[in-house]
């Protein structure tokens, strides 16, 4: 895994072999980034990056120029690897261990949330992860909700959805208010 663009490209994540984690690929990395970079400017803006597993979204938006950033997992080995991959880096990335579904519960306005829960997870829940950022006012006014997902699960008929983009087995959902 690699950083692809910003202050920080080409540098290497090698993320241990028992980190329970599937990362983004680089090809749909570089073009969900290339949509964001037509909508934000992004050292004005804020992230909240849920289910995080090895930080590579995180450290794509610092290294181009977000320092707002906020990643959320409840295994101890992704945080810690977050914790540790982030400093090496030089890179101050928040990081909290906990279920997502118990952070929810917090208050937080952010301009672009993303969410790359495990493919397993049962479709009624990740329902209920676009319901309770988009019920819950999390996204700032022209905010955007990313749910990376199984390119089987279909949300086209979900009335907050803007697009979606597949790349390889995974789709990218883009939500907004």
């Amino acid at each position: 895994m690699r950083i692809i663009s910003g202050d920080y490209k080409g540098r290497k994540i090698i993320f241990p072999k028992n980190l329970p984690v599937r990362p983004t690929t680089d090809m749909a990395k570089e073009s969900i980034f290339n949509i964001l970079n037509n909508k934000y400017t992004f050292n004005k803006i804020s992230i909240l990056d849920l289910f995080s597993g090895s930080g590579n979204i995180s450290y794509e938006f610092y290294s181009r120029g977000v320092k707002d950033i906020l990643a959320v997992d409840n295994s101890l080995k992704c945080v810690n690897f977050i914790k540790k991959e982030s400093s090496r880096l030089g890179m101050s990335i928040s990081v909290i261990k906990t279920d997502v579904f118990k952070f929810f519960k917090n208050k937080v306005k952010v301009d672009i949330i993303f969410a790359d829960p495990p493919y397993s997870m049962d479709v009624k829940k990740l329902h209920l992860i676009i319901e309770l950022i988009l019920k819950n006012q999390f996204l700032n006014e022209n905010g955007t909700f990313i749910l990376e997902h199984y390119k089987k699960i279909d949300f086209s008929e979900h009335k907050n959805l803007i697009e979606s983009r597949t790349y390889g087995d995974s789709s990218f959902s883009f939500f907004g208010k």
